[in-house]
């Protein structure tokens, strides 16, 4: 993809061009990641979070909250 530009709103927006949207996949509503490395920054389309895989680990986290553990 050949570079393109977008102009930041006053209130720090910027739409995205259509090139990018369609290289990455994105439609309205769509979460997106933004990394600084090394002074660039790089945009994704985050990843969708299965919500089954996401309770089932919310389910092994509950013996973090037992306050036994909290003076050793």
């Amino acid at each position: 993809m050949s570079p393109v530009v977008a102009i930041v709103s006053s209130k720090g927006q910027i739409t995205l061009p259509q090139t990018v949207r369609q290289t990455l996949g994105l439609h309205q509503g769509d979460p997106v990641l933004f990394e600084e490395r090394d002074g660039v920054v790089l945009l994704r389309k985050r990843p969708k979070v299965d919500a089954t895989w996401a309770a089932g680990l919310a389910a092994t986290l509950s013996e973090w909250e037992d306050t036994l553990d909290d003076d050793l």
